[in-house]
C-alpha cells in the first residue's frame, strides 16, 4: 500500500513533457486543476480526459504507475462520493430506510469521483516528470514577483521541494519498518479501526525518529557547504523557455478557453 504513492516521485524517461520548462508544467498543473473546478458536464470532463490522455502518452511514463498512486486516495474518493450521492436532495431513485439515491446526487458523486482521479493524475504528471532541484528552480522563478511583497520565496520553494523529495523516502522507510516488525509479529491488518490505529503507534515513532535524523543530517549538511539562502545565488543550469514551451503555453490557453466555452453553452 505504501508503495503505491507515487506522489514526489520522478521517473527517469526522455519525453516531450520532461524537457519542458518546470515553469510550464507548474502553469500547466494549475490551469488544469482550475479548468476541473470550471466544469460541470459530460462534455467538459471528457475534454478533460482527452487532454490529460494526451499529455500521459507524450510524457511516456506507463499509465498503470500512474494509476498506482489512486490507491492512495481511495479512502477519500469513497468518503466523498458516498456523502454526495446519499446526501444530496432530488429526484429520489432509491431508498434504504433513511439513505436515499437521487438523480442530482449520482451526477454529483460521479463528477466528484471523475474531478478528483483526474487531480491526482494531472498533479502526478508534474512531480514524475520533474526533478526536485527543477522544482525548486521553477517555483522560485515563476513566484519571484511574490520578493517585492517581502517573502522569502528561494527559501518557500526550498521546503516545498524537499518535503515532495522525502515522500518516497520516508515511504521506503515506512515499508522497511513495518516489514520488521511483521516478521517480529506484529499484525496490522486485522481487527477493526481503532485496532489497527492502535497497532499502527509502533510504526509512527520510529518513523518520525527516522525523519528527525534525517532532517537534522541534511540540515547540517546544507550548513556545512556554506547554505546561506538565495540571495545572490547563480544557477548551473538556468531556466530558459523554448519554443517548446511557448507551444504548450499556446495549447494550454486553448484548452482552457475551450473549457471554459463548453461550461457557458452547455
Amino acid at each position: 500500500m505504501l508503495r503505491d504513492i507515487t506522489l514526489g516521485q520522478y521517473y527517469p524517461v526522455d519525453s516531450v513533457i520532461h524537457r519542458l520548462d518546470p515553469r510550464t508544467k507548474l502553469l500547466g498543473t494549475l490551469l488544469f486543476i482550475i479548468s476541473l473546478f470550471c466544469m460541470d458536464s459530460a462534455w467538459g470532463y471528457g475534454l478533460a480526459a482527452l487532454f490529460l490522455a494526451v499529455t500521459i502518452r507524450l510524457s511516456k511514463v506507463p499509465l498503470k504507475f500512474m494509476v498506482r498512486g489512486l490507491k492512495a486516495v481511495l479512502v477519500l474518493l469513497l468518503i466523498s462520493v458516498s456523502f454526495n450521492l446519499f446526501l444530496t436532495p432530488g429526484r429520489e431513485i432509491f431508498r434504504l430506510g433513511f439513505l436515499k439515491i437521487t438523480w442530482e446526487g449520482l451526477r454529483t458523486a460521479v463528477f466528484m469521483a471523475v474531478r478528483l482521479i483526474f487531480l491526482v493524475l494531472g498533479s502526478s504528471v508534474m512531480t514524475l516528470t520533474t526533478t526536485p532541484n527543477e522544482l525548486t528552480d521553477g517555483l522560485e522563478k515563476g513566484l519571484g514577483f511574490l520578493k517585492k511583497v517581502g517573502v522569502p520565496v528561494h527559501e518557500v520553494a526550498m521546503m516545498m521541494s524537499i518535503a515532495l523529495r522525502f515522500i518516497p523516502i520516508l515511504i521506503e522507510e515506512a515499508d522497511k519498518i513495518m516489514k520488521a516488525q511483521m516478521a517480529r509479529g506484529a499484525d496490522f491488518e486485522s481487527g477493526n479501526i481503532v485496532q489497527r490505529a492502535k497497532s499502527m503507534v509502533p510504526l509512527l515513532v520510529p518513523l518520525f525518529i527516522s525523519a528527525f535524523r534525517r532532517a537534522t543530517d541534511l540540515a547540517m549538511a546544507m550548513e556545512a557547504r556554506c547554505y546561506r539562502g538565495g540571495e545572490g545565488r547563480t544557477k548551473m543550469k538556468p531556466l530558459r523557455y523554448h519554443r517548446r514551451d511557448r507551444l504548450a503555453q499556446l495549447l494550454l490557453v486553448l484548452y482552457l478557453a475551450a473549457v471554459i466555452v463548453l461550461r457557458v453553452m452547455i
